[in-house]
């Protein structure tokens, strides 16, 4: 009990049990029981990985990454994603990053009533205080990583991740425009057609109603 809910104090554990179990213990007994099973003692707070899991469907994440052309040049995706369905909101290219196009490509996201609440990023110079500014007007609450803790984004680390060995790994963009329309290619299939086993498996988008599922399973 003290593992699935996180939150939960040796009083609150205690009442539970008495009340929908009909066993009465002290939450003292409670405690020692609670100390074992919980790391760093049990700590009452919400833990990261708990708070994205509770909120997973209305949070984005984003973050950049670099492609390099045939030219040797440095060319810097975007990427936004919903943490809860694993889509794939936004992804656009350039060579020049700045501030003021980072909010234009949220601008894209949240152009309309949308149902997120956190945007979660990095501590990237791009990602100045203007831009804060205007993701609040959004709607959106920020939520800045630790520094030099990737982990803290691992659902977008692992997006940019896959984008590398599922796609660009395979080429070598010639320029902006090619690499723009690989990506908005990837995005498409990464959306509709490629199994994610975090969704059951299940995709990101719905299937087509063309698809028919089969309940038999073969060996």
């Amino acid at each position: 009990m003290a593992h699935d809910n996180p939150t939960w104090g040796e009083e609150r554990i205690a009442n539970e049990l008495r009340l929908k179990l009909g066993i009465r213990v002290s939450p003292r007994t409670v405690g020692k029981y609670v100390k074992r099973g919980r790391p760093n003692g049990g700590n009452k707070d919400q833990r990261w990985t708990s708070f994205l899991r509770n909120q997973a469907k209305v949070i984005v994440a984003c973050d950049f990454f670099v492609s390099v052309s045939l030219t040797f040049r440095f060319l810097y995706v975007f990427v936004a994603m919903e943490i809860g369905s694993r889509r794939i909101l936004h992804c656009n290219v350039t060579a020049h990053p700045t501030a003021e196009w980072t909010t234009q490509q949220f601008r894209a996201i949240f152009d309309d009533v949308h149902p997120y609440q956190f945007v979660i990023h990095d501590h990237d110079s791009i990602f100045s205080a203007s831009l804060d500014a205007a993701l609040s007007d959004f709607g959106v609450r920020i939520l800045r990583t630790p520094v030099q803790a990737p982990t803290a984004n691992a659902y977008c680390e692992r997006l940019v991740g896959t984008i590398r060995r599922e796609c660009l790994d395979y080429l070598i963009p010639m320029n902006e425009r090619h690499l723009h329309l690989t990506l908005k290619e990837f995005v498409v299939y990464y959306n509709r057609a490629r199994p994610h086993s975090a969704l059951g498996p299940g995709t990101p988008e719905p299937l087509p109603p063309s698809v028919t599922t089969c309940s038999l399973r073969h060996d």
